[in-house]
């Protein structure tokens, strides 16, 4: 069993060691050694569509009309969502949207206000 990290961008167990670099076989990655997160101790980084580093608590813009499954509303472009809460997932920010409540977003479809 290997004692390397696994990658962290797409999380694959078969990294290795090439000099003083990490290297992912499967995505291409590679990260300093030095600055490998300890295991079970991942630094999670969320960015926005343009590449903020989002955070807690943060207002964010839809920049793309998003419509709501099971629903014939629509998450118009420019709507305002604060305090956002990050979380893991597959949509990554948890709010409340004004007039139509509680969902999930993708960060890949907001910008930071």
């Amino acid at each position: 069993m290997s004692s390397l990290p696994p990658c962290p961008l797409c999380h694959s167990t078969y990294t290795y060691e090439d000099g003083s670099q990490l290297v992912c076989p499967e995505c291409g990655h590679e990260w300093s050694a030095e600055a490998a997160p300890a295991p079970g101790e991942e630094a999670r980084v969320v960015k926005d569509a343009v590449g903020n580093v989002l955070q807690d608590g943060d207002t964010v813009t839809v920049i793309k009309d998003l419509k709501i499954k099971g629903s014939s509303l629509v998450v118009k472009v420019g709507t305002k969502v604060k305090n956002i809460r990050l979380t893991d997932g597959d949509h990554d920010i948890d709010c409340k949207i004004d007039g139509i409540g509680a969902m999930g977003l993708k960060s890949e479809f907001v910008k930071k206000a």
